[in-house]
């Protein structure tokens, strides 16, 4: 089966910058990748291509088996779920969380003149459910904590069964208790042989749920390691990433790290 994701000599270049600098990888259907470096490694702009918002420099990208450049974006967008606060922001304040994950159905953010079937409905209460959001379903976007907007933001991306799921920082400014509950949420979800191919961005080793697969560990655009978490998420790998030495320690598929 054909990668999922496909990166080949990939160049990001702005302002005589390489923000991605000549990177091969590879996403298969069964993998998650968490995406770990310091601010302006790069992170962020990966998801972008992987999500068709921006086009390499020079380099080849094919997501779900189309090449950047030579297909129709618009055709592909629908086929990948991406959740960010860049997303948080477009969905109207005073949207229910029900239509706020039932709009995904037709790529937009607030409800206006389009028809949903019964069949959408269930589906988003449905997903609503699997979030722990049902009983959300009728406030409004605006009036949630950071946690349930976290989880909203999920929620709506996974709402049109994506091939590809993309999550910029999701646990990004939560309480420990909105980050762990949302942890064990997508470790679960990560586990379900049902789930697509799914891509996660953080800048913390705690912040990777049980369940994924594969690390890149990214320095100034270029990977400093990437592969199983297992070979790859290393103390060794991490201080060369970070650019201080680290400690590292796991338990129970859970990670902690710190400065020697």
């Amino acid at each position: 089966m054909a990668p999922v994701l496909q990166f080949r000599d990939v160049v990001v270049r702005r302002d005589g910058r390489n923000i991605v600098d000549h990177l091969d990888w590879d996403v298969a259907h069964d993998e998650r990748w968490v995406i770990l470096g310091p601010n302006g490694a790069g992170k962020t702009t990966l998801l972008q291509l992987a999500d068709t918002l921006l086009h390499p420099s020079s380099g080849e990208v094919d997501v779900l088996g189309e090449r950047l450049g030579r297909t129709d974006v618009f055709e592909l967008r629908p086929r990948i779920g991406f959740a960010s606060s860049a997303m948080a922001r477009r969905i109207p304040r005073e949207e229910s969380v029900l239509d706020s994950v039932l709009t995904a159905a037709f790529s937009v953010t607030g409800r206006w003149t389009e028809e949903y079937e019964d069949i959408d409905e269930r589906r988003a209460l449905r997903v609503l459910a699997e979030w722990h959001l049902d009983h959300l379903a009728d406030r409004t976007f605006g009036t949630l904590s950071d946690g349930e907007q976290k989880r909203v933001q999920i929620a709506r991306a996974v709402m049109t069964d994506p091939e590809l799921l993309l999550l910029d920082e999701p646990t990004a400014s939560l309480d420990l208790g909105a980050r762990e509950e949302l942890l064990s949420l997508l470790g679960g979800y990560a586990q379900a042989p049902t789930t697509p191919a799914m891509i996660m961005v953080t800048h913390h080793v705690e912040e990777i749920p049980v369940g994924f697969t594969h690390v890149m560990l990214l320095r100034d655009g270029a990977a400093v390691a990437a592969g199983p978490i297992a070979d790859t998420l290393t103390a060794e790998n991490l201080s060369d990433t970070f650019g201080v030495p680290i400690t590292l320690s796991g338990s129970d598929g859970r990670f902690t790290a710190r400065a020697a």
